[in-house]
């Protein structure tokens, strides 16, 4: 009896929270697609400031860390074997000056 009262107090808790918590999403003029060309117009600045400050540079970051690791177990294959292996070391070097230069012109490409 203990139990069900407390299951039954805590989904009452979540539907009245559910109820709180929920915003209708509704253009006051009716023009919905408007509503959401705004909405990204305005959003579109943050999105494009966290994708340069954030998101890039962490992408950068660990590119440089597989590229220096890469180079290093490189290096001790040709200590070892004699034959140094550019393929690895050379993708991610391009991927990495890809990454580091694409704030320059992605936003171009995508048109924001």
């Amino acid at each position: 009896m203990k139990k069900t009262v407390i299951i039954l107090i805590a989904i009452g808790a979540a539907i009245i929270l559910f109820i709180m918590f929920a915003i209708a999403a509704s253009a006051t003029t009716g023009d919905v697609a408007g509503a959401v060309e705004q909405t990204w117009t305005t959003a579109a600045v943050q999105v494009k400031a966290v994708v340069n400050n954030v998101v890039f540079p962490v992408c950068a970051t660990i590119l440089a860390i597989f590229f220096f690791v890469k180079l290093g177990t490189a290096y001790f294959d040709y200590r070892k074997h004699g034959q140094f292996e550019w393929a690895a070391p050379a993708i991610l070097f391009g991927c990495l000056v890809f990454i580091i230069t694409a704030p320059l012109y992605i936003w171009n490409i995508l048109g924001i």
